[in-house]
């Protein structure tokens, strides 16, 4: 029997900032620790913030480090041919040349997009079977879904990039491609409680019903986050963690990767 193709997972926002990769590299680990065969393909090759993340992380075991767990990965460059359809043809071919190198071999499919709007981007959200999209807590990156009114929570009008969500919606409904599911994750949570975040979750409760996607809790404001970056770790490699932020940080991690719902 032939394998099913690999399930995408796009990480995608048009606002930078949002912890966009770190979260991609946490998913990826999570999925290795669960057994899973997991590639990577990076979108923004100008950053190319997973792709360094990864690159880290064969460098620390080539360096004596422990062996841990670790993906296939590609970046994908955008094209510079001087024709918009040259170019959307070129970012085309390389994009499907990525994913059929990973395609029937592996379980799942991480794709980390640039934080603004390429044809490489566009491509990807058309194909996400599981679209995970970023948002820092605050009224400020709401804007990046939709404009909402601060006192009902009613939605104005949708943002450029719900629109080409829904354009990628309808995109799989005439392909033939079951449902997109839509994860808006808050990310950079507060540790305390406040007026802001509950304010925040009400807007973002509204939003969901009006927009169609779900939302969960991310992952809180850790320092651990973001000082494993140089050895390519996530808090998942570490064989014993000492202190009840780091055991909190672990628990949060395996927590977002179950609300995902990747697993039948």
């Amino acid at each position: 029997m032939d394998k099913k193709d690999a399930h995408i997972i796009v990480l995608g926002n048009e606002k930078g900032g949002t912890g966009k990769s770190t979260l991609a590299m946490h998913i990826v680990v999570g999925l290795l620790g669960l057994d899973k065969k997991v590639a990577v393909i990076d979108l923004d090759a100008r950053q190319k913030s997973i792709a360094r993340y990864l690159q880290n992380r064969q460098a620390f075991m080539a360096n004596g480090g422990a062996k841990v767990a670790m993906p296939e990965f590609k970046v994908v460059a955008q094209s510079t041919a001087s024709m918009i359809k040259d170019r959307e043809a070129e970012d085309q071919k390389n994009f499907q040349a990525a994913l059929d190198a990973f395609n029937k071999r592996v379980d799942y499919i991480v794709i980390d997009c640039p934080g603004n709007d390429t044809y490489l981007s566009r491509l990807a959200h058309a194909l996400a079977d599981t679209l995970v999209t970023p948002l820092n807590d605050s009224f400020i990156d709401l804007d990046l879904l939709g404009e909402v009114s601060p006192t009902d929570y009613k939605v104005k009008k949708f943002s450029l990039y719900t629109d080409m969500v829904w354009d990628s919606r309808k995109y799989r409904s005439v392909s033939g491609k079951p449902p997109m599911d839509w994860v808006v994750v808050r990310t950079r949570l507060a540790s305390l409680d406040s007026r802001n975040n509950k304010r925040v979750h009400d807007a973002l409760d509204v939003l969901q019903k009006r927009i169609m996607f779900r939302y969960v809790p991310g992952l809180y404001e850790r320092v651990i986050y973001k000082e494993m970056f140089p050895s390519g770790l996530t808090i998942l490699d570490l064989e014993k963690v000492n202190s009840l932020s780091h055991v909190a940080a672990r628990q949060e991690v395996r927590t977002l990767v179950e609300n995902l719902n990747l697993f039948e």
